[in-house]
């Protein structure tokens, strides 16, 4: 496995890794292409997949840089331990089932933070979803360093309201809870 820089020619096979296990709809390339924009600073690219040896992504991380990302009602900035204009955002986390557990998402994690403080950032936000199997995401994030801020009920709702998202674990209408984190890098 290697990692290399999220690119527009992995669009299609991350889209279709983040819907088989985030569910329908929760990503398609026009909203990828927006995040990863939203990831670069600097030159510098925070987004990153993670590739088998036979050349299949296997899994993703989609970062946003500091400053490149807009807070919403279910940011506890108070409670934040560095400033919002140096707060980066971890937008997504993906893994394929056959490479869980073997250290992909830590190890795209570790290159997210490697690019995130190059462009200026002291720690990264996420909202990890509690309801993953196990609650795997919670536990991987702690484990990685992060502290839970605030727990958020009904956080996806709206997706599912708004914008057709079909959650894997509630079905049409989600009411998964996420978990707002922080690292400190």
């Amino acid at each position: 496995m290697f990692i290399a820089e999220l690119t527009s020619e992995h669009f299609a096979a991350v889209v279709t890794l983040a819907n088989r296990i985030h569910g329908d709809n929760y990503l398609d390339n026009a909203s990828l292409q927006s995040m990863q924009y939203q990831g670069v600073k600097n030159g510098i690219n925070g987004s990153f997949v993670a590739v088998d040896n036979a050349g299949d992504i296997i899994g993703y991380r989609l970062s946003f840089a500091a400053g490149q990302w807009q807070s919403d009602d279910w940011c506890s900035q108070e409670l934040w331990p560095v400033s919002p204009d140096r707060m980066a955002y971890f937008k997504s986390v993906g893994v394929a089932v056959a490479a869980r557990g073997q250290g992909v998402a830590s190890a795209l994690l570790r290159q997210s933070v490697v690019a995130l403080k190059q462009q200026g950032a002291l720690g990264g936000l996420a909202h990890i979803w509690r309801e993953s199997p196990g609650n795997a995401a919670q536990r991987y994030f702690s484990q990685a360093g992060a502290t839970l801020l605030k727990v958020h009920p009904d956080k996806w709702r709206h997706l599912s309201e708004s914008a057709g998202y079909h959650c894997p674990v509630c079905g049409a209408l989600c009411r998964c809870s996420a978990a707002e984190m922080v690292l400190v890098f």
